[in-house]
């Protein structure tokens, strides 16, 4: 019998610990993109700062590509061994990495070593992540009631939110404390090493969940899958399409307003950086906040009007929005607020809408892979895209991108309330 509203209880200790390691992930992830502008010329050569700016967005770049290796390993790890054991794996990889940042050499002290262990870090980051957000999605959908799916979707991004702000309010309290010579010195580490002890508390909280009864009914089947990759393409080819269709404006977006943003309107606009954190810190409450109405709405309305609202609006208003990116606290706050608060549409149901996509014995794999190799695409490079061309053409790409993904989300079907396979 199904479950009405009325009548149940959102376990949210079991949501809080299932999300946790992805707010320790996107925190990691956060982090470096903020405070990219401080430790650029101190991992690489310091005589050239858009050239040392560069070859650290390139490196947060490479990064994203393992991210589909990543995807497609802890995936089917994670249909195989279960989402929880993948889940805890994935965790200790990406913070491990975070500490190893924060305590890296200079490149003055070591030279080139230090770009290299930097990349082999970002490379264990990258990895992690692709797991993380396939395994931690599939995980939040295959607990929750066919009629809630939206409302547990909801607490992933809540955490990412979190996250971020964690990462923004840092960057606004370092940068206010501490002069630039410091920052660049030894103030950037301390977010990175930070990283570390939230990874262990994420591991605390995640010790006592169990694993979904989806997983333990359709094991056997995934353990008789042969070439489960070559399976998503020959059996679900439309749904391949379409998570890589959605996906391409929400990727865009997340790294438009959390990451490239911010050294883009530091170092290109000259912007105050304490006024960019402090506006990003302003729209992330509104990200976070938004949250759980949006997964309720999905819920009660559908997810479909939802997603064509977002992807028309982003088509719309981010050009205009971009215009809005210079010196000025307040069109800061605009920016991000209207930006992320847009986003919030998609990211309510994203776990939703990716785990409907495909059967509980290919969703691991199945998001994981293809996802994780549209992210690496087209996000990972967003920060280089913008620093190389320039904010007009980058900003008419994203919206290019928004009309894109409308025409994919009018392919789909309406999922609310319907049971996963």
């Amino acid at each position: 019998m199904a479950v009405t509203s009325e009548t149940h209880r959102l376990p949210v200790r079991t949501l809080v610990a299932s999300s946790a390691g992805n707010a320790v992930e996107w925190y990691d992830w956060g982090i470096y993109t903020a405070f990219s502008i401080y430790f650029a010329t101190q991992i690489f050569p310091a005589g050239n700062e858009a050239a040392a700016l560069l070859s650290t967005f390139a490196t947060f770049a490479l990064a994203f590509f393992f991210r589909p290796l990543g995807g497609y390993l802890l995936g089917r790890f994670a249909d195989l061994r279960g989402r929880r054991t993948a889940m805890l794996f994935t965790i200790v990889l990406m913070s491990g990495g975070s500490v190893m940042i924060g305590l890296l050499p200079t490149f003055e002290q070591v030279g080139w070593l230090s770009p290299a262990l930097l990349v082999l870090a970002r490379i264990a980051q990258g990895m992690a992540l692709g797991g993380e957000v396939s395994n931690a999605s599939a995980y939040l959908a295959e607990i929750a009631p066919a009629t809630h799916r939206g409302r547990y979707s909801s607490f992933f991004y809540i955490s990412t939110g979190a996250a971020v702000l964690i990462a923004s309010l840092l960057g606004f309290f370092l940068s206010r404390n501490l002069d630039k010579a410091a920052m660049a010195s030894y103030g950037w580490r301390v977010p990175f090493l930070i990283g570390g002890v939230l990874g262990l508390v994420g591991l605390w909280l995640r010790r006592e969940l169990k694993e979904t009864e989806q997983f333990e009914e359709n094991r056997a089947k995934a353990e008789s899958l042969r070439n489960p990759l070559l399976m998503t393409l020959k059996e679900h080819p439309k749904a391949v399409g379409q998570l890589i269709g959605i996906t391409l404006l929400s990727t865009l977006s997340f790294y438009t307003f959390f990451s490239a943003l911010t050294p883009f309107a530091v170092k290109s606009k000259g912007a105050n950086d304490i006024d960019v954190f402090l506006a990003l810190s302003i729209g992330t409450v509104v990200f976070i906040a938004l949250q759980y109405p949006m997964g309720w709405m999905a819920d009660r309305y559908g997810r479909k009007p939802q997603m064509l609202v977002w992807s028309a609006a982003m088509a719309l208003l981010v050009v205009p929005l971009s215009s809005l990116v210079r010196p000025g606290l307040a069109n800061l706050v605009i920016v991000f607020a209207v930006g992320l608060g847009l986003y919030t549409a998609i990211t309510s149901i994203a776990p939703a809408i990716m785990s409907e996509l495909f059967p509980t014995e290919l969703r691991g794999l199945g998001i994981g892979a293809w996802y994780n190799l549209t992210v690496a695409v087209f996000g990972g490079t967003a920060p280089l895209v913008i620093q190389a061309v320039g904010g007009t053409v980058f900003f008419w790409y994203v919206s290019v991108s928004a009309v894109i993904t409308f025409l994919v989300v009018l392919t789909l079907p309406e999922t609310k309330g319907v049971e996963l396979t």
